[in-house]
């Protein structure tokens, strides 16, 4: 049996809030595996659990935890009305630090308890004044700063529905998300810094907001101090000073268990993003759990995860609110030119507990030489890591440069349950490359083509009991077609997520992968649509493709393929003007590793790009296991792609 590479100090176990919660359920002992089992097994039971360790403020009582176990269509906690906003702003004392808001300029300030709910309050009451009522929804162009957590819980406190999207996206990116929504408002901020550099996004944002007609109103944040133009381009301008600094009281709409709390989208792969609603309850629930249990987050903590507004991420660390935690924004690359190890000195800086990042991030600063120990990180009690598969090469670098006390937590999760599969726990050992566990309350397993599930194997990652946090439904789907096409057409009854895992003996995950074809790039899932809309429209491009392929020693290889137009050659100008084009039609983090010429771009017949298969063949699987040439429209372009990738992997063995 693997030895683990790390094993709980029983003290911290002893003082966690997973083994207080244990013996609250009245669970003798602090086995993880025992506590996870009953769990997945006595839904009700655990659920309920939750709901009382957290002591739930519900204004009406629920009728029971789960009235119908149906995938998908579980309904949970029946009769129960409640808000998100209420209970996010509850624990936090009037005095004690709510938000602290970071950027890469080494700037920052603080935001109390007081401020926080008297900021939320101000804007919710000019929401309610510009027409927002419960249902509505309210959208956000902003960056991760504190302005963003304050118009999700003014919006939530509303019961209207929230949605937010990072500058870094064009316009138009972020308006095929947003006008699906029919929005009532836009919060949009006038840029936001990024290596070095301050990037106006004032034309952007007042483009973003000529591109939703529904626009009642539009509140024009100022983050990075440029002077918004006078001309109205919106119907109705207004300056998010006067909106946040209004006397008003804080009163929160109570509102049924699975009311829409916020619409998070796909990564828009084969078409427009699909928009994925989650519920005030089942959010509420899953992140106290995920935070309060498995980061063992309480009052007197502080996270600092780097993330941006469009990834689930963003979701979770406004959540630490909901644990009585402070939680830390940060504007900014994660390892800026001038000073790559920014976000470790501000770990030092602000005695942070809990640092989330991404494998790419670990990875990177082991290659460049980086050591983070030169702070003082003592602090740091986790290190959380998600985005993708995290290597065994990590695990003695965390040790041996942040320190041997820290819980390396690698998790895996998904925008579409806005939260964790798997990962680990106060009480769980590590094994390096591995994810300790599943988490609490999700009955994860590995299936097999036939359906079985299998152990020490490589399966399809499946759930077979709901999750309160799994999707209320896809946003314009009223039938619920595609939501069931999306994790239900695989195996009837079980959420199939689309990731290769394997469930280990011992109880552990090993994550090996998306096996669709969402791009994941520095732990933030992309849409290849987005590229290729960009790409496909200069005139010496006739087609892309673009393909995020996990590489065994932990990296991540993101090539375009280009079919040239008749008369255009790919020199190094061409190359030049496609990235430009993807950095200003997309965002900078949709610029691709390399950009190669191909013949062709392999099709079904019906005329979908075959992602998938194209990605399988670049990391090594025989052509037999990945496609049959019958499907393709032109099948000589499938050799075309095993030989670069067998090109490549021969070029990778050579240089080590």
């Amino acid at each position: 049996m693997t030895l683990p590479f790390m094993t709980p100090d029983p003290q911290a176990v002893a003082d966690s809030n997973i083994t207080d919660f244990a013996r609250h359920a009245g669970m003798k002992g602090s086995d993880y595996a025992a506590l996870h089992h009953w769990s997945v097994t006595d839904l009700e039971g655990f659920w309920g659990a939750v709901w009382e360790y957290f002591d739930i403020d519900a204004d009406t009582a629920y009728e029971r935890v789960l009235a119908e176990e149906t995938m998908p269509g579980a309904h949970w906690f029946p009769g129960a009305t409640l808000n998100y906003a209420h209970h996010a702003l509850r624990n936090l004392a009037d005095d004690a630090v709510a938000i602290i808001a970071l950027d890469e300029t080494g700037s920052c300030y603080e935001v109390t308890g007081r401020h926080l709910r008297d900021q939320v309050a101000s804007v919710a009451a000019t929401l309610r004044e510009l027409g927002v009522g419960e249902g509505d929804r309210v959208v956000g162009y902003l960056p991760n700063t504190p302005h963003a957590i304050v118009a999700f819980l003014a919006t939530a406190s509303l019961g209207a529905v929230w949605s937010v999207c990072g500058q870094d996206y064009a316009p138009k990116a972020a308006a095929d998300r947003f006008a699906q929504l029919e929005p009532t408002v836009l919060i949009a901020a006038d840029g936001y810094f990024f290596n070095g550099t301050g990037h106006d996004r004032r034309d952007a944002a007042l483009e973003l907001a000529g591109a939703l007609p529904t626009l009642k109103a539009t509140l024009l944040v100022n983050h990075v101090g440029l002077p918004w133009p006078s001309r109205a381009h919106p119907p109705l301008v207004v300056p998010w000073e006067d909106a946040a600094t209004r006397t008003e009281e804080l009163s929160c709409t109570p509102v049924p268990f699975d009311h829409p709390l916020w619409v998070v989208f796909s990564s828009g792969t084969t078409g427009l993003p699909k928009g994925i609603v989650h519920g005030h309850g089942g959010v509420l629930l899953e992140h106290l759990k995920t935070l309060g249990l498995h980061s063992d987050l309480g009052p007197g903590d502080r996270l600092l995860w780097y993330t941006t507004t469009h990834w689930m991420m963003w979701n979770l660390v406004a959540s630490t609110l909901l644990t009585g935690a402070t939680t830390c924004t940060y504007d900014g690359s994660p390892a800026p030119l001038t000073q790559p190890d920014t976000l470790w000195r501000l770990a030092e800086r602000h005695r942070v507990t809990v640092f989330g990042t991404s494998p790419q991030y670990l990875l990177g600063m082991a290659k460049f030489g980086i050591d983070p120990s030169v702070h003082d990180l003592s602090s740091i009690r986790v290190i959380g890591c998600t985005g993708s598969a995290l290597p065994a090469s990590a695990y003695p670098w965390v040790r041996d440069h942040v320190g041997d006390h820290v819980l390396l937590a690698s998790i895996s999760g998904g925008t579409d349950v806005v939260s964790g599969f798997a990962g680990s726990a106060p009480n769980t050992p590590v094994w390096a490359g591995e994810l300790s566990a599943p988490h609490l309350g999700v009955a994860l397993a590995a299936y097999d083509t036939e359906g079985f599930p299998v152990v020490d194997q490589v399966g399809e990652l499946v759930v077979t009991r709901p999750m309160p946090s799994m999707p209320l439904y896809f946003w314009n789907d009223p039938e619920g077609t595609r939501y069931r096409d999306a994790y239900f057409s695989s195996y009837p009854g079980v959420w199939r997520h689309g990731d290769w895992i394997t469930v280990t003996s011992h109880g552990s995950v090993i994550v090996h992968g998306r096996s669709d074809s969402t791009l994941n790039r520095n732990g933030v899932r992309l849409g290849s649509a987005d590229i290729h809309d960009v790409v496909e429209r200069l005139p010496e491009i006739t087609e892309a493709l673009v393909i995020g392929a996990e590489q065994p020693d932990g990296g991540y290889w993101m090539p375009l393929f280009v079919v040239l137009a008749a008369g255009a050659t790919l020199d190094d100008a061409l190359r030049d003007k496609i990235r430009d084009a993807i950095r200003t039609g997309a965002s900078p983090r949709h610029v691709p590793d390399e950009i190669l010429e191909v013949p062709g771009v392999p099709h079904t017949r019906t005329g979908k790009k075959l992602e998938v298969p194209v990605k399988r063949l670049l990391q090594g699987a025989p052509v037999e296991q990945v496609v049959n040439p019958a499907v393709v429209d032109v099948p000589g372009l499938i050799e075309h792609y095993a030989r670069l990738g067998a090109e490549r992997r021969s070029r990778k063995s050579a240089e080590v």
